[in-house]
């Protein structure tokens, strides 16, 4: 892409250049956001993006490659909630990799040595932090979307950054769930629901590691996220697991 084109990306909406550029216009806004940082950051950066392409080459979500996902989720971090801790970063473009492709990070379906491989090749904080973003094995006796809530309630008041990821992600995947169709709205829209209060709550935690204007759009992408699974689901019908 040419300049007026690299400007024209810096200021547009991220589902915009998806829609208009796809994977490629995403990969060059990831680009412009992080060419301020340190050389040795950069590098870190485009390893652990190389390694998310990896891992998700084979993996779609509706009708875009999954890696946009990943993309998005990272360039929020950094251009909405002003975040440009690397090891953040990393996280948020590994944030998917040891819970859907533990096995191709380490040959076993195991996630404590997919983590190991990761602390060794991004660092402990990273490992860490893709730790506290990812969804253990949930057991049958229960209904699973209530122990992703729990589960998300006690790992993210632990984890501070991680709540930031975990924003970007959310933020994705609800106020993002206009750009899914077919049943599978109904479906993520009872899953997401109730969480927004405890996002909400945790978001406002005084150790959320954000200034007040990040803070405050977060809250109003989460107003905007429950107003569209209102929208989707019947009204009186209980979420899932609700």
């Amino acid at each position: 892409m040419d300049t007026g084109q690299r400007r024209l990306l810096a200021t547009m909406p991220l589902h915009a250049i998806t829609s208009t550029y796809g994977e490629q216009g995403l990969r060059e806004r990831f680009a412009v956001e992080i060419e301020s940082l340190p050389e040795q950051d950069q590098r870190r950066l485009h390893q652990a993006l190389d390694l998310a392409s990896r891992l998700h080459a084979n993996d779609r979500r509706e009708r875009e490659p999954y890696v946009n996902h990943l993309l998005r989720v990272a360039i929020r971090i950094m251009s909405h909630y002003g975040v440009h801790d690397a090891d953040v970063i990393c996280a948020a473009l590994l944030h998917d990799a040891v819970e859907d492709h533990a096995a191709g990070l380490t040959g076993v379906d195991d996630q404590e040595a997919a983590l190991a491989v990761l602390a060794a090749e991004f660092g402990p904080r990273v490992a860490e932090l893709v730790g506290a973003v990812t969804n253990p094995e949930y057991t049958s006796d229960r209904d699973v979307h209530e122990q992703y809530r729990e589960h998300v309630a006690e790992s993210l008041r632990n984890h501070p950054w991680a709540r930031v990821i975990k924003a970007s992600d959310f933020t994705d995947n609800g106020v993002g769930l206009i750009h899914t169709t077919g049943p599978r709205v109904r479906t993520l829209a009872g899953k997401y629901a109730p969480l927004v209060p405890i996002l909400r709550e945790l978001i406002d935690l005084p150790d959320t590691p954000l200034d007040a204007p990040a803070r405050q759009h977060i809250l109003a992408q989460l107003d905007r996220a429950a107003d569209r699974f209102a929208a989707v689901l019947p009204s009186g019908e209980a979420p899932e697991g609700g």
